[in-house]
């Protein structure tokens, strides 16, 4: 059992060494593919975020990377401060079982 389950898990890891193998075997007819975002209709920041997309993966998921942790950082302040304002105590805890 052990002995199959290991030639599984090695023809996956195989299967997913060779996977781009696959995206070559079209050869020279086939066209390169181009990954761009429509930045025609956007304005400000969103055509800021759409630009560093087309530009550069790399800094776009260094930026991205930086501004989730940020903005929920932001959002459970906020969240924070209106449940104070309306009674919720969330500094303390008491357990409401007994």
């Amino acid at each position: 059992m052990i002995r199959a389950l290991k030639n599984i898990i090695s023809l996956g890891f195989m299967a997913v060494l060779l996977a781009p193998s696959l995206a070559l075997a079209a050869g020279e007819k086939a066209a390169p593919l181009v990954v761009v975002a429509d930045t025609r209709k956007f304005t400000g920041w969103e055509a800021w975020w759409t630009n560093l997309y087309n530009e550069s993966h790399f800094w776009f998921t260094v930026v991205t990377v930086i501004v989730i942790p940020v903005v929920g950082l932001v959002f459970g302040i906020i969240t924070d401060f209106i449940m104070a304002h309306i009674g919720i105590d969330l500094t303390s805890r008491e357990l409401a079982e007994h």
